[in-house]
């Protein structure tokens, strides 16, 4: 990776489960199949992680292309909120939702179905080392791709962290769709479209 100048590179962090910092909803709302560690990308000093809201956003790959119109003008709102979106910025709305998010002050955490990633894009590096992006994993980097399973553990681990959830879209029959119910189950706050 090139250093741009006057930029500081943030910190790696990794937060085992019996750490003062390890987000407690984590043992709350997975219990036995919270991770034994988080892989931390970002300077926890300037944006910890209990800074919240934590509002998680979740939208399945095959959604609608309304949908995709309709979270675009929603992140043109929440880039200019006080809350902080987690997602893992995976499917294609997910991904536009960034994009947005990244052009304003919004503080966002990135939480792939991978270990931290070893390139980054220039907004994001851009964004990181100003503080506005975490990026939060579940799994060591010794995890190169993203799977399903990793995909639908990554969607559970940031619906647990955060206080509110919305999903735009749940494919009928899908692992979102089972997902919202386990949210409906924990009584976390649960919005859409």
């Amino acid at each position: 990776m090139t250093e741009m100048p006057g930029m500081v590179e943030p910190f790696r962090h990794t937060l085992h489960g019996g750490d003062a910092a390890y987000p407690r909803h984590l043992v709350t709302y997975l219990g036995k199949q919270a991770p034994e560690a988080v892989f931390v990308w970002g300077n926890l000093a300037q944006r910890p992680l209990a800074s919240g809201p934590l509002l998680a956003f979740i939208c399945s790959a095959q959604a609608p292309a309304s949908v995709l119109l309709a979270v675009h003008d929603r992140a043109q709102q929440w880039r200019q909120g006080p809350q902080v979106i987690i997602s893992g910025f995976h499917s294609p709305v997910e991904q536009e939702a960034l994009t947005v998010l990244l052009r304003g002050p919004a503080a966002v955490i990135c939480c792939p179905a991978r270990g931290l990633f070893q390139h980054l894009k220039p907004e994001w590096r851009a964004a990181l080392a100003a503080g506005r992006l975490t990026i939060l994993s579940p799994f060591p980097d010794s995890i190169h791709r993203a799977t399903r399973e990793t995909a639908v553990y990554r969607n559970r681990f940031v619906a647990a962290l955060a206080d509110e959830v919305f999903v735009a879209y749940a494919h009928p029959g899908g692992h979102t769709e089972q997902l919202v119910q386990e949210i409906t189950a924990w009584g976390k706050p649960l919005y859409t479209l």
